[in-house]
């Protein structure tokens, strides 16, 4: 019974990170691209504003960290809980 706290400590930083993730994601895609981009209007990036840049391609790019991000992450969290793939 001595691995359950370790366990429910595992799942407890891999839901904390997935929600992290998803917060960062929803900022960026909802936030940013829809809700803020009359804020973001006057910004211009490769000549057109900073909202409709993250609502075409932002949130597509920081999606794509995300997830080499959440996958570095959970390999770390896996060599520290001992729970890594051979």
């Amino acid at each position: 019974m001595a691995e359950q706290p370790s366990n429910n400590e595992y799942w407890s930083a891999n839901i904390r990170l997935v929600t992290v993730c998803l917060v960062i994601w929803a900022v960026v895609s909802f936030g940013f691209g829809i809700l803020l981009r009359p804020m973001l209007s006057g910004i211009a990036v490769g000549g057109t504003d900073l909202g409709f840049w993250f609502a075409q391609q932002g949130s597509i790019l920081v999606f794509l960290a995300l997830i080499f991000f959440y996958a570095w992450r959970m390999n770390s969290l896996d060599r520290q809980f001992g729970v890594e793939e051979d």
